[in-house]
Formats: C-alpha cells, structure tokens, sequence
C-alpha cells in the first residue's frame, strides 16, 4: 500500500465513508467494498481552530453548511457471487478558492484562470468554464470545491497529483464500474447522472457530488434497491474563509445487492463463442428444473464502462447508428422466425391429438403441393415414406406441411404458446419482445383473410408469421425437455439488503402446464436425439464427448427480399436421460451468406458445452449409492455380515474398515404424482384443465445411436 497521502487531496475525503482514501493503492482501482464493517470511516472530525470561534452573529463570511454524502450504489452480481457492477473511488479536480481580502471580478477571474491553464497539459477531460462561471462560484460556492474536469482513474489521479499547483485539489467520488466490461451488457444497463449540481447560493442538504441512478437494464429495474441511504456532513467557517469543523453527522449505508442466476463463467465463455462463430447472434442457457436463466448473450455488444459517468453524444450516436446494432440485446429484443426449430412442437401436437403415431409413416417428397401452390423440400431428393422420428431428424419439410395441415392450426399454435411463444417472459427485462403466433384475429385484421392451407403449411415450418426470441426458443425447449410443464423464468435469485439478510427471494414455479400426453413427449425426445445421433440427422455438428445432447436444427429467410438473407438455428436440451438444461443458438447470416443451422450453429453449441464439461458432467452425475439401514440392536456379529453398501444389481459391498458404522436412514415416502392428462387442441385453447397438484417426475429417455450425416446435404 502506498503510504504517503495526497498533499492536495481536498480534505472532504472524509466524506468517501466506505474507502481509505488517505492511505490507498492508488495504482488499481479502488473497489468499493458493499460492507460497513469492512470500510470504516477513517476521518474524524478535524478542526484547525476552536468551534467555538465560528459565531456568524454580524459575520457575513462565515458559513454553517450541511451536504449530502451520495451512497454507494449496491452491486449486481452473478449466482456464485462474482460482481458484474460495483463501485470503484475515482477523481476530478476542483479549483479551491481562497477567501481573497479585495476579491474583485478581475482578481478572482484571472487567478481562476491561471490554473486552469495548466490543465491541458494534465488531462483530456476539461470541463470549460466561463468567467461568469467562475466569479459567481467564489460569490457564492468558495467554501466548496469548482469542478473542472470530467472523471479520472485512481492510477491517473496518483501520477498528476504532483503536478498539481496550489488551489487545485483532487474531489474524490464515487464512479459504478463493470468489471467485465461488455459481458451481458444488455441485461445489466448502466447508470447516469440524476443532475448537475447546483449553482448559486449553497442550499442545505445539497450533494458533494453528482447523484447517479439506472438508466437501463438491471440497474434501472432494480434502481430503489441499488440505491443507498445518503450520510450527511456539516462544515464550519469562519469569516476568514478557515475551517472550524467538519464532521459527518450521519453514515452513508449502501444499497443491496442484486444476486442474478447468470452464471458468468458461463456467460463469458457464451460470449467467446459467439465471437469466434458469428458476426451477430445469441446464445441461451436455460436450467429445465427451476428456470433460472444461467445465459443470456448477444452479439455484438459494448462496454458499459463507455457509459460511465456519461457518454458524449458523438460516441452514443455512433453505437447508435452502428448498422451492427450493437445496443440491442438480440437474445431477447429482436425476433426472428423460429424455422425449423419450431417442427417438434408440430410433431408434438400431432402425436397428442393421435394424428400421427410413432409408427405412421408419411410420404417425404421433393415438393409438396398446396392447392396451386408448389411448396418445397430443403432437399431434391425425395426421402421416402418416414415416421415422425426421422421426419425430426431429417427435418422433412413436405412431412411437416401434410401434417400440419392434418392436425390443422389451433392444435400446434395452442401447444406454442402454452410453451411461452407469443408472449413476453417475465423476466425483469428493458424491451423484451414478445414475438407473435398468428390467429384468425391477427390474420384478418393484418392480411385480410383468415389462416389458410398454405399459411399452416408455413407456419407448420416455423416461418410465415411466427416470430419468436432466442429466448424464447430456449423457454420452449426447456418445456419440451420437462414434458409435463414449462416452467416459470427467473434471472434474479435474490435481493439482500446491506446486512446480507435476504428481502426477496425466487423459487421454482410453474409457468404452464402442458397437458401433453408421455408417450408422445418421450417421442419426440427420440426424434430430437436423432437429429445429432442417429443416421443422417441434421445437427450431428454438436455431438458431445460426455453425454446425449437432443436438438433440432433450423434455417429461414429473414428480412427484406432484397437482401437475400438468412438465419440459422440450433437449439435443444441435454442430457437426453433426465434433461437438465435447454437451449438455443442463432446464427445472422450476412446478406447472400449461404447458412444452415448444422453447419453454423450447431458447432458453436458444441464448443460450448464442451467447455464446461466438468461442470455439466457434476451436475448431471447419478446420486451416491445408499447406505443399507441396519435395525437398532441387531447383535455386532450379524451387523459385521451386513453388506453396508449395494450396488446396482443388489450385490453386497463390505467395508474393509471395521470401524466403520452403518447410519440409520430415515423412511421415505414415495412421491405422489398427477395423473397425466391428455390434452385436445383441435380447437382454440380449451380451458386448463389439467390437474394442479405438482409436475410430473423427469422421466429417462432412451438413447439413440451415433450418426453420420450425409456429405452434401444440408438444411436450407
């Protein structure tokens, strides 16, 4: 640490309640810590002459004053407690005024002036002040320090404080900073100033330094959390301009502490992969059991810190006008066709509502005729007749098209949106779209005419009307991969306060239940397998070392016909057996970019789950064997002939230490489950009626065999 203080450092560094200012390493930034006890306050009261002497009875130079100490901002941070925002001490420098014996408009102006002067070759910051400026703040404000530059670093501050002449100081303040810079920018926000600070005669009460609050994200959701409790300084002087007190009549509490389900090691490793794979796209992660959004990324993205404590206008206009978008969190703001993503909620629905079975078996042709209307395979080559499981796995488009038009439009856009599509999250986000599943409604009010053949066979595709966000594909996966609900979203996990006591606290909830038949859930669990295991399947890219992983490739136009551009997609569940988390992976294409989902998104999903292998492989990892229960006062001897362990089969495992003592487990009552209900949706959303007692245990799906694709062929 570095012990010799700052000679100029403005002497209201007491007022940082939270950092040792006066004894601090000055060449990283000064972290501000959330807890009290941790940063006492280091000032005491110093007067350099008797309080006794400050009468302002008859004295017109002599000032009581009252201000505002801003406290520090609480932080955001991941699930395991990493911060993602937090506070850090920076500086500006002040002009301090002396009390001048013949303070006329010239004098004050020019020995304004000549400091001022010596800025440039000190900082690139300079806040530009007038002469007005300048006499109006000795007339009235000379007690308190003149702002001149904008904020600067605790490193910065350290090398210029030597070069600072007399009447300039370093005002130490608070500054938020995002340690990771743009990693989930567009979930965190950012904050900014709530004002300037006043001018004119010193109002009671007033701050030290300009207040900030959330502007976006997070930071503006959860701003009355994040936003301490202000301390208060009182200042005595007498009419000389002397300092007779300083004191803080109250401490500074900071605010709570915002603990989100982000799990940043995974979030960044997200954002990496989407840096090497696209020039624009998002990736989500999604835990099937309680919900909790572990990733949310977009590409591109920005650096909060530009925010901090503000932007100009040239930089914001050009994030702004990047044709990039940079701003916009593509993971939950924009939508998109879901394409073929989409196809095993059509074959979902269909086995519900006994359309198709597992066995049925459908012509897959090149084309598929819809009244006058020739509607095409992504491939040439006719694939025969196939069943529901290799309809998945090749993504048939002419299979869809005839049984979408069977099953007909209310049953699979019903089951959509049960699964989240068409509506917003809930999550606390700034600007989520809500995406759209069409109806008669919407068709005639927009089109003019109700949904047709051909709009059920596009939509049956995953294109058409239908839009819908990475986010969302993601939500719908994971009530896929449950079978039995669609759960509640969550992205915060907890609120404490600045005692670390918990205020509000999320738990697993059910968004929706799904009404769906087991059977058909568990095949298209198989179909989705085979999309990356079986032969031919469409996403054999993401293939994973350690475990099955089930998805479904998908690929669209998108935007303007003039641009010629599409979209990729890949997005599933793993593992196969019990699955436990969901996700999906889009891919823009750049205008007249050939893409396909299994050639771009679906390695990046491998990339990434291979890069928390041992994490997914702990959490999914069956649970320890069981200790054999042995009955109170069973003699020692028959207890030693006791197998303490058993293994899957039943057989004995002994203990080769004797000392070792079998506990005594407790009973377990078997859980009690709804009976599964089937649900019809041939006609437009029938009531809920299936039961509310709780969801239904994760069933173990089969597993398929590995595939190959086939060289040459690919999803459009």
């Amino acid at each position: 640490m570095v012990k010799t203080p700052f000679l100029r450092r403005l002497s209201l560094v007491s007022c940082l309640a939270v950092v040792p200012v006066l004894a601090q390493d000055l060449h990283a930034p000064d972290i501000v810590s959330n807890t009290p006890q941790s940063n006492p306050i280091l000032s005491e009261p110093h007067a350099s002459r008797n309080a006794s002497d400050g009468s302002i009875n008859n004295r017109k130079d002599a000032r009581t004053i009252t201000l505002k100490i801003p406290a520090p901002r609480g932080e955001i941070v991941d699930r395991e407690g990493a911060p993602i925002a937090q506070n850090q001490v920076a500086y500006q420098i002040a002009i301090q005024f002396k009390q001048f014996e013949n303070a006329d408009r010239d004098f004050v102006v020019n020995w304004a002036r000549t400091r001022l002067d010596s800025l440039p070759a000190l900082v690139k910051n300079q806040i530009q002040k007038t002469d007005d400026e300048l006499f109006d703040h000795y007339n009235n404000r000379r007690w308190l320090p003149l702002l001149v530059t904008g904020q600067i670093s605790a490193k910065e501050a350290h090398n210029i404080e030597p070069k600072l002449g007399s009447g300039l100081v370093l005002h130490p303040v608070y500054s938020r900073y995002y340690p990771e810079g743009e990693v989930a920018a567009h979930i965190i926000g950012y904050t900014g100033s709530v004002g300037k600070l006043p001018t004119g005669p010193i109002n009671f009460n007033e701050p030290l330094w300009e207040e900030s609050e959330g502007r976006a994200g997070l930071e503006k959701i959860f701003n009355t959390q994040l936003t301490g409790d202000p301390g208060t300084k009182r200042l005595l002087f007498d009419e000389n301009g002397n300092k007779l007190l300083e004191e803080q009549v109250k401490r500074p509490r900071p605010g709570g502490t915002v603990v989100t389900t982000l799990d940043l090691k995974w979030q960044k490793l997200a954002e990496e992969t989407l840096r090497n794979g696209c020039r624009r796209g998002a990736f989500v992660v999604i835990d099937v059991v309680t919900g909790e959004v572990l990733v949310m990324a977009s590409r591109p993205s920005f650096d909060l810190n530009d925010f901090i404590p503000g932007i100009n206008e040239k930089e914001f206009k050009a994030l702004n006008e990047d044709p990039s978008t940079p701003l916009y969190g593509r993971a939950f703001q924009s939508v998109y066709p879901p394409a073929s993503s989409f196809k095993p909620i059509v074959a979902l629905a269909a086995l519900n509502n006994g359309t198709v079975t597992e066995t049925s078996e459908i012509y897959c042709g090149a084309s598929f005729n819809v009244g006058n209307t020739v509607m095409h395979n992504w491939s040439k080559i006719p694939e025969g007749s196939i069943n529901v499981k290799r309809a998945l796995a090749r993504s048939c488009n002419t299979w869809f098209y005839q049984v979408g038009i069977d099953v007909g439009p209310n049953a699979f856009l019903s089951l959509a949106r049960r699964l989240g599509f068409g509506q917003n999250t809930g999550l606390p986000l700034v600007g989520e779209n809500a995406g759209l599943v069409p109806s008669d409604e919407w068709m005639l009010k927009n089109e003019k005419r109700r949904i047709l053949n051909g709009d059920t066979a596009n939509l049956a595709i995953g294109q058409g009307s239908l839009l819908a966000s990475p986010l969302q594909v993601a939500q719908a996966m994971a009530g896929i991969a449950n079978g039995n609900i669609a759960p509640k979203l969550q992205l915060i996990r907890q609120v404490q306060d600045t005692r670390g006591r918990v205020v509000q606290a999320a738990i697993p909830q059910r968004r929706e239940w799904l009404g769906v038949d087991a059977k058909a859930v568990d095949i298209v669990h198989e179909g989705m397998g085979d999309v990356v295991n079986g032969p031919g399947g469409t996403g054999s890219a993401a293939q994973l070392s350690y475990t099955t992983l089930c998805g479904k490739t998908g690929t669209a136009q998108w935007g303007p016909p003039s641009k010629n551009q599409r979209l990729a997609w890949f997005a599933g569940f793993l593992p196969r057996d019990n699955p436990r988390y969901s996700f999906a992976v889009l891919y823009e294409g750049r205008p007249g970019e050939t893409v396909s989902g299994g050639r771009m998104a679906a390695p990046m999903v491998k990339k990434f789950f291979e890069g928390i292998k041992e994490d997914i492989k702990d959490t999914i990892a069956p649970p320890k064997k069981a200790l054999v229960v042995i009955p109170e006062g069973t003699p020692a001897d028959d207890a030693n002939k006791e197998p303490i362990e058993t293994d899957p089969n039943g057989e004995g495992i002994n203990s080769a230490d004797p000392s070792v003592r079998p506990l005594r487990a407790l009973p377990v009552e078997p859980l009690k489950h709804p009976e599964d209900t089937k649900r019809d949706d041939s006609a437009e959303d029938p009531a809920d009626d299936a039961p509310q007692e709780g969801p239904r245990a994760i069933r173990a799906i089969p597993v398929g065999e590995d595939e190959v694709i086939q060289d040459g062929v690919e999803e459009p």
